[in-house]
């Protein structure tokens, strides 16, 4: 059954109460004593609205997990599947083939034994159809008429509703933190079945980084886990070169678009800048890879440097610095325009330069703004994989010398968890391990950024 249709079902029979319930409280006002309600008439009617709507929709949301599977287990029963095979991967692609065809995803079959059980899909298909349409169009009147029969003139609808909406407020603002709470359970989880394979002592101190795949789960050679070089390599590219642009690049265009563009030139170049943070990062992976780092090495061979290489930390840190000024601008803009203009205006007042107000009364006064655009640029860019992927290698290398190749946190997840690698071995294991320094880093990143703020803002109230 599909959702879709559900959904709309749902939204239908919402609107049929909403509008019966209004019609019913239009009523009451002539059997009132006064002619007054106790709430209006549009609270009743969403009252009842919300006692359709939001069961259907719990009811929607479990019927389409389990419909698929209930669908399936009536084809097994039916006589045409006694002739499956016993190896699941082989019967789960038969089955997905009838089902394809049997919901009109596609036209025929590849395997001649789905064939049989393209008409016992059709049938289970719409048999549970008609199930999903009926239970939703019972719960739809058990709840609808039940709120429906408690409407009264003195029935405090708006109350009742106020308190559904501030609940259904309430759960979307713990979406956030429940699943926050979900990604650092699940990367604890297995970052602790991974060191029980492997030493945490050998992963995050060790030097050499070379997961196996093909090796013997049971006997993991420690020494191959070691990721300080992908450590090095996050935070040279991420937070030493790419800072190195950004911040410079992303202060100083904010100061001149709030105290030296004319308002002209400011509705022009604000728009502009900000564009860059919309560019997808594989575009600057292309640009890093087929333009900067070719520029670099090239640059190299001119001043005498001997075989430098294709791919370098300096081409993607300088690339990603590029796409994160937008992050550094636009906070530290909106903070040095939120500064009260009676602090400039008595900077200049005491006979301070522009130049000399800015750097000793508008940028410490903004300074928590500036901080927080800083770290949420950090966070950014040692979170990101396709610039690097295609201009600095993934090869691990603990280095200083940024014309070299290297390769970041990021980069060895993704390559970790592609593929067809086991989830039990060692080498797959390890992207979680990564994540959860990883997860543990921007974490500390953030607690630095809010201590600094609340220093400085402290400060300046």
């Amino acid at each position: 059954m599909s959702p879709t249709i559900l959904l709309l079902l749902a939204l239908g029979l919402g609107l049929a109460g909403w509008l019966a319930a209004r019609a019913r409280a239009w009523s009451f006002r002539a059997s009132a004593p006064d002619g007054r309600l106790a709430a209006l008439p549009s609270y009743h009617a969403w009252y009842v609205a919300l006692w359709i709507v939001i069961p259907v929709l719990l009811f929607i949301t479990v019927w389409t997990l389990i419909a698929p599977g209930l669908v399936t287990q009536s084809v097994l029963a039916d006589p045409a599947a006694a002739d499956l095979p016993a190896f699941d991967f082989q019967r789960q692609t038969i089955l997905n083939e009838a089902r394809a065809v049997a919901t009109g995803a596609a036209p025929a079959v590849f395997n001649q034994e789905a064939d049989a059980l393209i008409e016992p899909f059709r049938e289970a298909i719409a048999r549970y159809r008609l199930i999903g349409i009926a239970a939703t169009l019972s719960i739809a009147l058990l709840f609808g008429a039940w709120s429906f029969l408690r409407l009264k003139p003195d029935f405090t609808a708006r109350t009742r509703v106020e308190r559904a909406v501030m609940g259904i407020l309430l759960l979307a603002s713990l979406v956030a933190i429940l699943t926050t709470l979900g990604i650092f359970v699940s990367l604890v989880f297995e970052t602790l079945r991974f060191f029980g394979m492997v030493n945490p002592i050998d992963f995050l101190f060790g030097t050499h980084w070379a997961p196996d795949p093909m090796a013997n789960p049971d006997n993991p050679d420690a020494s191959r886990y070691g990721a300080i070089p992908l450590f090095w390599g996050t935070i040279f590219i991420g937070a030493i070169i790419a800072m190195i642009v950004a911040i410079p690049l992303g202060l100083m265009s904010a100061i001149y678009l709030t105290q030296y563009a004319s308002p002209r030139w400011r509705a022009w170049l604000k728009p502009a800048l900000e564009i860059l943070a919309g560019v997808p990062t594989v575009v600057y992976g292309y640009f890093a890879a087929l333009t900067v780092a070719p520029f670099i090495r090239d640059l190299a061979l001119s001043v005498g440097i001997s075989n430098p290489s294709s791919e370098s930390a300096l081409a993607a840190g300088l690339v990603m610095g590029v796409m994160i000024i937008p992050f550094v601008s636009s906070m530290a803009d909106d903070s040095i325009a939120a500064v009260p203009m009676a602090m400039k205006d008595g900077s200049l007042a005491m006979g301070a330069t522009t130049s000399e107000t800015i750097r000793r009364v508008l940028v410490p006064a903004a300074l928590p703004g500036i901080v927080a655009g800083i770290m949420l640029a950090i966070s950014r860019a040692i979170g990101e994989t396709m610039i690097v992927v295609m201009a600095a290698s993934t090869a691990a290398n603990l280095s200083a010398n940024p014309l070299e190749a290297m390769t970041t946190v990021t980069v060895q997840i993704v390559a970790m968890l592609t593929g067809e690698g086991s989830f039990d071995h060692p080498a797959t294991l390890s992207a979680f391990a990564l994540g959860f320094v990883l997860f543990l880093v921007t974490l500390g990143l953030n607690f630095i950024a809010l201590r600094v703020v609340k220093r400085f803002r402290e400060a300046y109230e």
